[in-house]
């Protein structure tokens, strides 16, 4: 979101360039960054900078208490979730005019199902580790409020970003053309492919559907929504490392992947690998049988298409997900080793997964009408 605002974007592009000005000190990414997270969001709106130091402090309390605490920790941890998953559903609810008050204001959800999940890592992180997992306040509040990732990830990890926190920021001149570099690549997918794909679906989605109309809009946005998502990535992963964070890579190749499980580790790796460290792992810490993986796989995709939004459409898509994948783990054929196979095998399985998501990918469009006429359009044949 701050990309698409040329002031957002020189300020962070700024940052960036003060923090290698400063490299020499060895405080300078802790400090200067928590200066300059709060300010940003602060200059955005001054209530969502309320928000997030209150949001922020409230659960670095939590997190030093649980990764101290003795007694009673499992019901505590389960507490904790339990507390911002609330805090995030109600809010969303305000959100969508559910409910209504006169104090809410819809800028506080900003970025919130991202940080939620970075909030929950940590509450893990002290729940398994215990009192030496306790960070200062200042590393944790970077952590929150990395500008880069804010608003849309890739989701970071914990321990990954408090054992960059420890190093100084030293970025030398081939990381620093390798990173501009990618944050022109983000920033010709953002502005230029979108833009002239969206302006392209807009205006074929107006037409009268057929069959053809429909799956050309479902292969043409799942195509867009790569290049929009993709983009965002790149920026944010561009300016992550200028800044001497590791930021991870969101998208591996999901193209060349030959089941909806690899697929899912591929496509918003960061998402993927987040639930799947979260509540597959830790729902089955052990060879799971092939049933307790298929129920774990439906769960998963149905809490990550509420994760996306609170609809109907995102329940079908989660649960049209889960089900495929659970019956990849009931046939054993949710991995595929190209090494084992042969090359028409590989391509094809890629190719059938990829139909799997094109049937599905135009939830995404927020135009929930768009959705059902192109929906309703695969049905009316040029033909008949």
């Amino acid at each position: 979101m701050w990309y698409l605002n040329m002031s957002s974007l020189l300020a962070i592009a700024g940052m960036a360039i003060v923090l290698g000005l400063t490299r020499f000190w060895p405080q300078n990414k802790r400090i200067l960054l928590l200066v300059f997270n709060l300010c940003f969001i602060g200059v955005y709106s001054q209530k969502l900078a309320v928000f997030y130091i209150a949001y922020t402090l409230l659960n670095y309390a939590a997190f030093v208490w649980l990764a101290w605490l003795k007694t009673a920790r499992f019901p505590s941890f389960l507490a904790l979730i339990a507390a911002n998953v609330a805090c995030v559903t109600v809010l969303r609810l305000f959100a969508m005019d559910v409910w209504q008050h006169p104090w809410f204001d819809a800028v506080i959800t900003l970025g919130l199902i991202y940080n939620v999940l970075k909030v929950i890592d940590a509450l893990y992180f002290a729940y398994f580790i215990g009192k030496d997992a306790v960070v200062p306040i200042i590393d944790y509040a970077n952590y929150v409020l990395f500008v880069p990732t804010f608003t849309s990830g890739p989701i970071l990890k914990f321990r990954d970003f408090m054992a960059d926190a420890k190093q100084p920021c030293r970025v030398d001149a081939q990381a620093a053309e390798t990173s501009v570099k990618r944050i022109i690549l983000g920033l010709f997918k953002k502005i230029v492919l979108v833009t002239w794909m969206t302006d392209l679906f807009d205006r074929v989605g107006a037409m009268e559907l057929t069959t053809l109309h429909s799956l050309f809009l479902m292969v043409w946005f799942y195509i867009l929504i790569y290049f929009d998502f993709s983009g965002y990535s790149d920026i944010a992963i561009g300016f992550g490392r200028l800044m001497g964070y590791n930021i991870p890579e969101n998208f591996k190749r999901p193209f060349l992947s030959p089941t909806l499980t690899q697929y899912w580790r591929n496509w918003h790796a960061t998402l993927g690998d987040w639930f799947r460290d979260h509540i597959f792992t830790f729902a089955a810490r052990k060879n799971p049988s092939r049933l307790t993986a298929a129920g774990l796989s439906l769960l998963i995709m149905l809490l990550i298409g509420l994760w996306h939004g609170f609809s109907w459409l995102y329940v079908a898509w989660g649960l049209y997900h889960g089900l495929l994948m659970a019956g990849e783990n009931l046939l054993s054929q949710s991995l595929v080793n190209k090494r084992k196979v042969s090359k028409a095998y590989f391509y094809g399985r890629c190719l059938l997964t990829q139909a799997f998501v094109t049937l599905a990918v135009i939830v995404y469009c927020p135009d929930q009408e768009m959705v059902l006429k192109i929906y309703r359009g695969l049905l009316h044949l040029p033909f008949l």
